[in-house]
C-alpha cells in the first residue's frame, strides 16, 4: 500500500495558533484586568488543548485609546499587563509548554502619546515630524472629505503647526508616514529587537494600509504597498524562523499569492476576511443586518482554498478580538450550540491553511446583549451615537450591536462557575457573559464529549494526517443550501468532509460511497451513511490500495 510521505514544511503550516485578548484572559494581581503573569498560569491548559502557537493582542505601552492599538512604546509592556521580565519569562516558559508566542504589532499608526509623535507636533523642521502624514490648510479647510474608520474625518487640525494630520482610525492613532526611510528603520530595529528576545512571530495590524495616499484618497493596497512589504519582510522576519501574518481586509486571491508567496519574500499567510463579510451588502453599511448566504459562504471558501494552492496559504478562521462569537452568528447559541459549535470547527479545521482558535472559542462561548451603558469598545460607542443622531430608532441599533459589537468577543474568559468565573478576584473591566455558569473550561476539560476535547481531536488529526496540511481541495454540492461537502487528497489518501449547516435533517447524494475510516463526528452514534442530522458533521479517511 502506498504511504502518503510527510513533507518538509515550515513549523507553521502544521501549527494551529490560539488567540489570546490579553485584558480578558486571565487576572494574576486582582485587579480586574487580565494580565501576562494570568497567561503564564493558563499554559498547562493551552498544552493540554494542543496549540503550537499563541498570539497575543497588542501588549505594548498605550493609552488605551484602542484597546491597545495604539502604541506609545513598541519596545515596553504596558503596566495594566506587567513588565518586560514579565513578557520575557512569558515567552521562556510557554517554549517549555512548546509554545511560541506571537505578537501583535501596530506599524499603520501610532499613539499620539508616542515620543516620535509629540516631536513631530513641535514644528515642520523637526526631524520626526516627517514620522507621519501632514498637509497644510486652515481651520475651516480640510485636505479633503475623507472620513475616519471610527466615525468623523479622517483629519486632525493642529493649530500651532498650521496643519492637518492624517489618522485612519481614532482621533489619537495618527498613521505613520512608511514614504520616510528613517521611520521605516526605526521600525526594522524594533522588530530585530523583539526577536532577540525570543518571539516566534509577528501579527501586523491592518499592513495594507501602511502605503496610503490620502491625495487619491486610497488607504488599502497603495501603489508602494509590496516594496513596502517586502523591505519589511527582508531586513526582518527572513533573519529568523518564523510565523507572520498580516490583518488585509483589502485582500483578494490574487494579491494574496504576493503576501504568502511559497518564496517567504512578504508574510507566511494573511488574514483576509471575505468570508466574514458576505453580510455587508452593497450599498449598506457595516453594521446594517442582512441574511447569512450559505451557499455564498461555501464558494468563497472553495475559491480562496483552490486559488491558493501551492501558490499562497491560507489563514482559517472564524473568531477573533473584533468580530462577534461564530456560534452565535453562523452556528446555534441555542438548543443547538454544542453540536453547532462542532460542525463550524469541523469545517474549518478540515481545510487547508493554519487554523486559530480565539480564546473561548473552544468552549463554544456565546454572543452577549448588554444594554448600551455596558460595552467599552470605542466603535461600537460611537456607531451608537451616530446613529442615534442619524434618526435610527433605538432598538434596531442595539439589534446590529448585540449581532456584531467587538465586545462579544472581549467579555472574560470563563474559567469556572465560581465568582468573575475564575477570571479575576475582582469585578472585571468588562461585563461577563452571564452563562459562564454553565459555559465555562472546567465543565468542559471534565467532560471527555465537550467541545474542548473536540477541538483538541482536530488538533491531534492535523499533526497525524499530512493531508490536512497538503490536501488538495475539491467542493461538492455547491448548490445545495444546507450541505458542505469538500475533500482533501495528497497521493493515495482522501479526507472527505460533510457538515449539515442548518437545524433540519437532510438526506444527502455524494457520487462516491463513504466507505472510509471515519475520523471524528459530533454524534456519538451513527444514523444511515447518507443522513445527516441538525448540525451534523464528520470526517472520513479513505485510503486506495491499487
Amino acid at each position: 500500500m502506498l504511504l502518503t510521505q510527510k513533507t518538509s514544511n515550515p513549523w507553521w503550516k502544521d501549527a494551529v495558533v490560539y488567540q489570546i485578548y490579553p485584558r480578558s484572559f486571565q487576572d494574576s494581581n486582582g485587579d480586574g484586568i487580565g494580565d501576562l503573569q494570568g497567561i503564564i498560569q493558563r499554559l498547562p491548559y493551552l498544552e493540554q488543548l494542543g496549540i503550537d502557537a499563541i498570539w497575543l493582542s497588542p501588549v505594548c505601552r498605550s493609552p488605551q485609546d484602542d484597546n491597545g492599538y495604539d502604541i506609545s512604546d513598541y519596545q515596553d509592556i504596558d503596566p495594566m499587563f506587567g513588565t518586560l521580565d514579565d513578557m520575557d519569562e512569558l515567552i521562556q516558559k510557554a517554549k517549555q509548554h512548546n509554545i511560541q508566542i506571537i505578537i501583535d504589532l501596530v506599524l499603520n499608526h501610532s499613539s499620539d502619546e508616542h515620543r516620535w509623535f509629540l516631536e513631530a507636533r513641535k514644528s515642520k523642521t523637526n526631524p520626526y515630524h516627517d514620522y507621519y502624514v501632514w498637509r497644510d490648510g486652515t481651520p475651516d479647510e480640510k485636505p479633503n472629505d475623507m472620513l475616519a474608520a471610527f466615525g468623523g474625518s479622517a483629519w486632525e487640525w493642529v493649530p500651532e503647526l498650521g496643519q492637518y494630520y492624517f489618522h485612519q482610525f481614532s482621533v489619537k492613532q495618527p498613521d505613520l508616514n512608511w514614504e520616510n526611510p528613517k521611520l521605516r528603520r526605526e521600525i526594522y530595529d524594533m522588530i530585530l529587537w523583539w526577536m532577540n528576545r525570543g518571539i516566534g512571530g509577528f501579527r501586523l495590524d491592518v499592513i495594507d494600509q501602511i502605503a496610503k495616499e490620502p491625495d487619491k484618497k486610497i488607504t488599502a493596497n497603495g501603489s508602494r504597498l509590496h516594496e513596502f512589504i517586502q523591505e519589511l519582510s527582508k531586513e526582518t522576519f527572513q533573519k529568523g524562523d518564523l510565523i507572520t501574518v498580516g490583518e488585509a481586509w483589502g485582500a483578494n486571491t490574487e494579491n494574496t499569492k504576493l503576501y504568502s508567496n511559497p518564496d517567504n519574500s512578504e508574510f507566511s499567510m494573511v488574514f483576509q476576511f471575505e468570508h466574514i463579510c458576505l453580510d455587508q451588502q452593497e450599498g449598506k453599511e457595516k453594521w446594517d443586518l442582512a441574511p447569512l448566504d450559505f451557499v455564498k459562504l461555501k464558494q468563497v471558501f472553495a475559491k480562496w482554498q483552490t486559488s491558493l494552492y501551492q501558490c499562497g496559504w491560507n489563514s482559517l478562521f472564524w473568531n477573533n478580538h473584533d468580530l462577534p462569537r461564530i456560534v452565535s452568528r453562523w452556528g446555534n447559541d441555542g438548543e443547538y450550540r454544542e453540536k453547532s459549535a462542532k460542525m463550524l470547527a469541523t469545517l474549518l479545521h478540515g481545510m487547508q491553511g493554519t487554523p486559530y482558535i480565539y480564546q473561548g472559542e473552544e468552549l463554544g462561548m456565546t454572543n452577549v446583549s448588554y444594554d448600551i451603558e455596558e460595552y467599552r469598545d470605542i466603535e461600537t460607542v460611537n456607531l451608537y451615537q451616530e446613529r442615534l443622531d442619524k434618526g435610527y430608532d433605538k432598538d434596531p441599533i442595539m439589534q446590529s450591536i448585540h449581532a456584531k459589537s467587538r465586545d462579544n468577543a472581549r467579555t472574560p474568559m470563563q474559567w469556572d462557575d465560581t465568582a468573575y468565573a475564575g477570571f479575576s478576584t475582582a469585578k472585571p473591566w468588562l461585563k461577563l457573559n452571564p452563562n459562564y455558569v454553565t459555559i465555562n473550561a472546567k465543565n468542559e476539560c471534565s467532560n471527555p464529549d465537550s467541545i474542548f476535547h473536540y477541538y483538541q481531536k482536530l488538533i491531534c488529526l492535523r499533526k497525524q494526517y499530512p493531508v490536512f496540511v497538503d490536501g488538495k481541495f475539491e467542493l461538492y454540492l455547491p448548490d445545495d443550501p444546507d450541505i458542505m461537502a469538500y475533500t482533501r487528497t495528497l497521493d493515495n489518501e482522501t479526507l472527505l468532509v460533510i457538515a449539515n449547516f442548518h437545524d433540519q435533517t437532510r438526506s444527502i447524494e455524494l457520487p462516491f460511497a463513504m466507505d472510509g475510516e471515519l475520523l471524528i463526528s459530533n454524534y456519538e452514534q451513527m444514523t444511515e451513511p447518507m443522513t445527516l442530522r441538525p448540525y451534523e458533521a464528520r470526517i472520513y479517511r479513505i485510503v486506495r490500495t491499487n
